[in-house]
């Protein structure tokens, strides 16, 4: 599992309040029985983990599933300028 997916999976357990062992890449919120506020606070708290910002309805990027939010992050985070990486997942 990469740090960004290992990160990802941690938030959605914490702020679901959920075990991080149901949690899988094909997983969707839906499936995981997240209501939308919680989603919204799940990608707040992604942003303030890596320091970066999820574009608002944008058709690229695929905040429904559990994949698609860990692809964004890891694009994200690759577009981010030298010297701004993430905190050590831990």
């Amino acid at each position: 599992m990469s740090q960004v997916q290992d990160a990802v999976f941690g938030i959605i357990a914490k702020e679901a309040n959920i075990d991080v062992s149901k949690i899988t890449l094909d997983s969707t919120l839906k499936d995981l029985e997240i209501a939308s506020l919680d989603a919204v606070q799940i990608i707040f708290e992604i942003e303030d983990h890596f320091k970066i910002t999820m574009p608002d309805r944008d058709p690229n990027f695929d905040t429904e599933s559990v994949r698609g939010l860990v692809e964004a992050v890891d694009k994200l985070v690759a577009e981010k300028p030298a010297g701004t990486a993430p905190p050590a997942a831990g």
